[in-house]
């Protein structure tokens, strides 16, 4: 696993994981069903390689009302979890496989075999979790996080200050790694088929090889 410190949502971490795939997004490469998803991959495949060739984010850089709430009381629901298991937990930026192929980025590391992935939603979604009917939409995400980093399991806790909240862990699921293993390297075949051909016929490269290059021109 290769680690980028950098804080999340900084302009440094968004840069780190231009055209790279990350598990937040593996839902639309693999369905819940653990088939590939042709549709949801080639528009992901449109949006990695907007935001590398034009070297910013393309989706997600400015949160919704929902996503911001999320990120501001992340650090809430961070202290929470410490308090209920006893633990510390670390903050990390954005993870790599060793190639750097794929990646993810946690909420925050716990000891040396856990994740914690935080979410934060509005009540009908916390009323789903406490129903049983939330925890598994991001089951893709999570599985997605163990793969990448080769933990041995991940900690979903689903936080409002007011309502109950809940705490899924999910462990490496070996269906889901069967499935990640084809799905990704199909996934990363298009992805660079796509660059090389949009290179080939339109001229068109990462914006950091243009600046290395000395050429800010797209």
């Amino acid at each position: 696993m290769i680690v980028v410190t950098e804080t999340q949502y900084t302009p440094a971490w968004w840069t780190a994981r231009l055209g790279v795939p990350s598990a937040s997004q593996f839902h639309r490469i693999l369905t819940k069903t653990r088939k590939p998803s042709l549709s949801g991959s080639e528009s992901y495949i449109d949006e990695l390689l907007a935001a590398e060739f034009l070297g910013e984010p393309q989706d997600g850089a400015d949160p919704s009302e929902w996503m911001e709430r999320g990120i501001n009381m992340e650090e809430e629901a961070v202290l929470y979890y410490e308090a209920m298991y006893g633990v510390d937990t670390e903050v990390i930026g954005f993870c790599t496989t060793d190639d750097g192929r794929v990646g993810c980025s946690p909420d925050r590391l716990v000891g040396e075999d856990g994740l914690l992935e935080c979410k934060c939603p509005k009540a009908s979604k916390i009323i789903g979790a406490l129903r049983g009917r939330y925890a598994h939409e991001y089951e893709s995400q999570c599985q997605g996080q163990l793969f990448v980093t080769g933990r041995k399991w991940v900690d979903l806790i689903i936080y409002n200050p007011i309502l109950p909240t809940t705490i899924t862990r999910f462990e490496p699921d070996p269906d889901w790694v069967a499935a990640f293993e084809p799905a990704l390297e199909d996934f990363l075949a298009r992805l660079s088929d796509a660059r090389a051909r949009l290179r080939d016929e339109y001229g068109l490269k990462a914006r950091a090889i243009l600046a290395e290059e000395g050429n800010d021109e797209v």
